[in-house]
């Protein structure tokens, strides 16, 4: 007689081999999200219990890694909830999917073809063997960047709340910061730590290495310098450099007199402090050490762009990725130049590439653009308030002027909406296009007239 555990393991196998993996993606997301919010809604989650709509929407923002909140996750949650809330951070920042290859190479249950393809473009690797090699530094590069980066955090965080609420402040802050999520265990997040050089060495530091991509990690700490590197990591740490460089020093030019923000603080060094947290954080994490409210609307207007461009592929960060940002850029440059190919670092990059990229730019531009339409009809907010929230919710990055709390339960799942496909939607557009299919019929090119 089989024992219901086993036909449940066996139906759930049947299931994953017949099913596509985008949609296996979506639904491993969904449930996820579905159990977070019926945790949250538990009365030790809570110091006043949650409503659905805020269980939702926190559960939401945590498993895709944004940040957003509704609610006040110092005072609202309990530790139970900070708890849950941290581990649905972990689930939704290491990615399902790289999860699910270590829970179903455990429960031994074969992944399809399909699925071994899904996994391999989602993490870039071309073998499974070296996909699972990755999948398992993965997990152990993880385990070591937020145990020191925890270590360190108790440096600041226990001399002014104590050993055990500082020691769990440090471990709350390395995991959201790592996993790029943004959240914070702080009302007034980390502005009162604006000026901490452990807090702006340390969250930086890992944000930063979480969002650069593991497959980028892989090349640096295992091949020569430079030369050894791949393309796709070159590109990916050059385009980062030129970004955390454009953000910081914007974020000093356009903010330096504001009394609202840097203009707050007296000394030069604080000023560029604050300028370099904000300027490198706003692509990805989320965490604020000034009033974000208070920005002008011109430095608002940046971080929307940055915001919309996120991290790098295989990473904890949201967006449409630097390296599709500067493929674009290359492929302009070509167009300009007259040339028929595209590269850089004396490699070139295939058409298939480049229509890849056109179509993720096309798609996010639509999604932000209809979000923004609606929330505009819907509510009566400023319209670069509104805007802002919808790019931090696509970028998955948690930044916001102050405008969540004032959502209706539409704006809510407007929101969640734009935060679950700014999540799951690339990885689920990738699989599909590096699907190739060969045409069956060729038809002759026709002349389209354009700019």
């Amino acid at each position: 007689m089989i024992r219901p555990l086993q036909r449940t393991r066996r139906a759930f196998a049947r299931w994953l081999g017949h099913t596509a993996p985008p949609a296996v993606l979506a639904v491993l997301y969904m449930v996820l999200i579905l159990i977070g919010a019926l945790l949250l809604l538990l009365p030790p989650m809570a110091h006043t219990p949650l409503t659905p709509s805020e269980a939702l929407f926190t559960s939401t923002s945590a498993v895709t890694v944004t940040g957003l909140s509704v609610i006040d996750v110092e005072h609202a949650l309990t530790f139970w909830g900070q708890l849950v809330l941290a581990v649905l951070i972990h689930l939704g920042g290491l990615g399902l999917m790289t999860f699910a290859v270590l829970v179903f190479s455990a429960l031994g249950m074969p992944l399809g073809i399909a699925h071994h393809a899904y996994l391999r473009e989602d993490l870039n690797q071309t073998s499974y063997d070296r996909l699972m090699r990755l999948v398992r530094t993965i997990f152990r590069v993880v385990l070591m960047a937020e145990i020191a980066g925890a270590m360190l955090l108790c440096l600041t965080f226990m001399p002014r709340t104590g050993l055990g609420p500082g020691l769990w402040h440090a471990i709350f802050h390395s995991i959201s910061a790592f996993n790029n999520a943004g959240f914070s265990t702080f009302s007034s997040g980390l502005t009162e730590y604006a000026t901490d050089p452990i807090v702006n060495v340390v969250i930086p530091f890992l944000f930063i290495v979480g969002g650069i991509g593991y497959v980028v990690l892989s090349d640096i700490f295992n091949r020569r310098f430079w030369h050894g590197w791949s393309l796709h990591t070159r590109l990916m740490l050059v385009g980062t450099a030129a970004l955390i460089v454009i953000g910081v020093g914007l974020t000093a030019l356009l903010e330096w007199n504001n009394p609202r923000t840097l203009g707050a603080e007296d000394s030069a060094l604080g000023r560029l402090t604050i300028a370099w947290f904000q300027g490198v954080t706003t692509r990805t994490a989320g965490f604020n050490t000034t009033d974000i409210g208070g920005l002008h609307d011109s430095t608002s207007l940046l971080y929307m762009a940055l915001m919309m461009i996120g991290g790098g592929p295989t990473s904890t960060a949201g967006g449409i990725k630097v390296t599709t940002l500067m493929v674009m850029l290359l492929a302009t440059l070509a167009f300009f130049r007259r040339r028929n190919e595209i590269w850089a670092f004396g490699r070139s990059i295939g058409l298939d590439e480049v229509l890849k990229v056109m179509a993720l730019i096309a798609i996010a531009a639509v999604l932000v653009f209809t979000a923004v339409f609606v929330m505009v009809a819907s509510h009566d907010g400023h319209f670069l308030d509104i805007g802002f929230e919808v790019a931090s919710a696509f970028g998955t990055t948690g930044l916001s002027r102050g405008y969540t709390a004032e959502l209706t339960d539409f704006g809510r799942g407007v929101i969640m909406v734009v935060m679950f496909l700014g999540r799951v939607g690339p990885l689920t557009l990738g699989f599909f296009l590096a699907t190739r299919v060969t045409p069956r019929v060729r038809y002759p090119e026709g002349q389209v007239h354009l700019g």
